[in-house]
């Protein structure tokens, strides 16, 4: 998919803007700078900058395009940009819990709710989605991606694009997005931000370049440049992956921006001398925006000279910039409503929120505790989260609307339950105090339900943890009451994947319910209560320990993979197919003191209610490679029956298996899936397809894609650990191998 084209007649104005413009005026389009206050802004725009962080409103957004048109030589409008990554009044889930939905449409919805909030205000350009596949729970920037499978960062990213552009750049409740961070940058080096990234080329093709693609695909504007060194090489600088990948190979016609001081970071990488010196070397790999306003002054001054730089190059970054300028309709009218400004959440808005949030919770254990009994219960609450009202989660602005507390949801959703509030513990502090507390209330409760978690602050970006387990004192709340042999539920309310090894034994039922944005407590509350029944499948492994990290489950084979008992596969025992590890065979890969595998693998989640799967089916059990790579498919079929009580949804997830091939291949990839609703007693068949992009790779020699002839394993069920199991054949003849020196 490429861009949607400028009005008629813009590439005439562009070119003749080209012809007018002198060297400064467009050099001084290629940045993009903030200054808070509006006489500061002003004098910004007056200088020609090209592009601004937004204001705060509508009237002052107007005012800064007002000064662009009529007091600059050539009235080119602004880009107006913010980082509106999951809500601009109305906070919706935090992106790795929309990840958790199996749905793409929450993220679309997301998008589509945010960009139409944002607009409404003047901005025009956000940087998002992050599409950055992850395998590091230490890295805070989890919280505002997809997760650590390949396929979902791409499915969920163009799900984004699609929200955040709508059918058409020119409509006024569409902004333009920005797939970041290219590339790599979920990879750093001991899950530290903006740490050293070193990938293979195979590695890079096969799991991190792929969303950006199917983000280019999907016809996504801008991509920002990352952080992170790939290969020694900043991103930044890297013409291969900026020139030659991105605008070569996937004929990406929208504009690259670097991240906020990207350029001026270089000269600590240690890669250029001056700022004059990491600016032309940005430009000259491909950047097209520098973000930072550090390319010209406000009065017109730039170090750059056409020697130092390519006319040709300048020209084709501004090009870029007033193509997306034309198509957003800028030129024809710049300016908005400032009296129909969204500043507050409509019902509408918080409606689709309160689903999303309902849709992105992950039930992880439940021995029956959870939902909480009819009639009425004597409920105690505890934990930092029972009264908190801190679940907007990571890289929200000041002006986000609030949420409320789960106290107060609880309390709405169930007027016959008597709900006692506790602290029992806080985030960060160590009062044993209130442990005791909790525990003499207690004995006079039905039922406890401890709500603890990560607050806000712990995550985002510069967020990295090197201790993954619940801060505070909240594990010793957990364990003090279970001790009181009182049936309790835990609510885990976090940004990213925890540690919870030390109790997660000891809890009858968890709630995984991420920051849930704004309507996060009524959508808790209706999940407890079973008002809501969660279908929530985890996006990244929960890891027994922050030593087993990097731990997820497309890994590729050892060559001495552990075994439990002798009788299971690799793939297998890492999806929890297992007891402890057999450690009597010790010259296998495992570590001596964990269990083999995650604590919770990716795909895992529970219901209230229960399902039956009947064997899977595929509609050809051989199939010719050239019929594949003619675009022919192999539907994959699988009968789902609801056999509980209750209306529910399913995910079904289809996984598929390359035993063998000329490059080690992950165990199970994740290929397809679809989240169904099934009331008790129904059945639905699902089919999935698998195709020539579900079953190659990319060889990590150039950009050589090769589906090879052979068997492979189809493994489909609601979770990795209950898939069944089904084949199939592609015949033909294999590609010639590549030359090798």
């Amino acid at each position: 998919m490429t861009l949607n084209p400028a009005p008629t007649g813009a590439d005439d104005r562009i070119e003749a803007l080209l012809a007018a413009m002198s060297w400064e005026e467009k050099l001084a389009q290629l940045q993009i700078g903030y200054r808070p206050r509006l006489a500061d802004a002003a004098e910004l725009v007056r200088g020609g900058i090209g592009a601004v962080f937004w204001p705060r409103s509508a009237e002052t957004a107007n005012e800064l395009q007002r000064v662009a048109r009529e007091e600059t030589p050539h009235g080119i409008p602004l880009l107006v940009g913010l980082d509106v990554v999951h809500g601009q009044r109305t906070i919706f889930p935090i992106p790795l819990a929309q990840a958790a939905s199996f749905d793409p449409s929450v993220a679309e919805t997301d998008a589509r709710v945010s960009a139409r909030e944002a607009a409404s205000g003047g901005v025009t350009w956000t940087f998002s989605p992050m599409i950055d596949v992850s395998r590091d729970p230490r890295w805070g920037r989890v919280a505002e991606g997809f997760g650590e499978d390949t396929l979902l960062n791409a499915v969920f990213g163009a799900a984004k694009v699609r929200g955040y552009q709508g059918s058409s750049l020119d409509e006024r409740d569409s902004i333009l997005a920005c797939a970041k961070h290219y590339v790599a940058y979920g990879a750093a080096e001991g899950g530290r931000d903006y740490n050293t990234v070193d990938a293979s080329e195979y590695r890079l093709r096969n799991v991190h370049l792929e969303p950006f693609r199917a983000a280019v695909e999907a016809g996504a504007a801008t991509v920002m440049a990352s952080f992170n060194t790939v290969a020694g090489r900043p991103a930044h600088v890297n013409r291969w992956l900026l020139t030659e990948v991105l605008k070569g190979e996937w004929k990406h016609e929208g504009l690259v921006v670097g991240d906020a001081e990207g350029v001026v970071n270089l000269l600590a990488h240690g890669v250029a001398e001056d700022l004059p010196d990491a600016l032309v070397q940005s430009f000259t790999a491909g950047l097209d925006v520098e973000m930072g306003g550090s390319v010209v002054d406000p009065d017109g001054w730039t170090a750059l000279t056409p020697q130092d730089l390519s006319a040709e190059r300048v020209d084709d970054a501004v090009r870029r910039v007033l193509g997306l300028k034309a198509a957003l309709g800028l030129f024809e009218d710049p300016y908005v409503d400032a009296a129909a400004e969204i500043t507050a959440t409509s019902a509408a808005a918080r409606s689709a929120a309160r689903e999303a949030a309902e849709r992105s919770a992950v039930l992880l254990r439940n021995d029956g505790t959870l939902p909480l009994a009819d009639g009425p219960l004597r409920v105690l609450l505890v934990g930092p989260y029972a009264a908190s009202t801190d679940h907007l989660g990571a890289w929200v602005q000041s002006f986000a609307e609030p949420a409320g507390s789960l106290a107060d949801a609880l309390r709405g959703e169930r007027p016959d339950l008597h709900v006692t509030v506790l602290p029992g513990a806080s985030f960060l502090g160590d009062d044993q105090a209130l442990q005791e507390q909790a525990v003499r209330a207690a004995a006079d409760h039905d039922v406890v339900v401890v709500a603890v978690g990560e607050p806000s602050s712990l995550t985002g970006e510069a967020s990295s943890r090197s201790d993954l387990r619940l801060p505070g004192d909240q594990e010793r709340l957990i364990t003090a009451v279970a001790d009181t042999g009182v049936p309790f539920a835990v609510v885990l309310v976090a940004g990213r994947p925890l540690v919870t090894r030390d109790w997660i034994d000891r809890a009858p039922a968890v709630l995984c319910a991420w920051h849930l944005g704004t309507e996060a407590s009524p959508a808790i509350a209706r999940l407890l209560t079973g008002a809501a029944n969660p279908a929530g499948r985890l996006p990244m492994s929960f890891p027994r320990a922050a030593g087993q990290i990097p731990v997820h489950y497309d890994h590729e084979n050892t060559g001495r993979p552990a075994t439990s008992g002798g009788s299971l596969r690799q793939d297998e025992i890492d999806i929890g197919l297992q007891g402890p590890a057999n450690v009597d065979d010790r010259f296998t890969s495992k570590y001596r003191d964990l269990p083999l595998g995650p604590q919770f693998t990716f795909g895992h989640g529970l219901s209230y209610t229960t399902f039956a799967y009947g064997p899977p089916s595929v509609s050809a059990t051989v199939i010719a490679l050239e019929a594949l790579r003619g675009g022919a498919t192999v539907e994959v079929s699988v009968q789902v029956t609801n056999t509980g009580s209750r209306a529910g949804d399913e995910v079904v997830e289809l996984y598929v298996r390359d035993p063998v091939a000329s490059v080690a291949q992950p165990v199970r990839r994740l290929r397809g899936f679809s989240r169904i609703t099934l009331e008790p007693g129904r059945s639905s068949l699902v089919r999935l397809e698998l195709g020539w992009r579900d079953l190659g790779f990319w060889t990590g020699r150039g950009d050589e894609y090769v589906v090879e002839p052979g068997r492979f394993e189809v493994h489909v069920g609601g979770t990795l650990e209950t898939t069944q199991a089904c084949e199939f054949t592609v015949s033909g003849m294999s590609p010639a191998p590549a030359a090798t020196t």
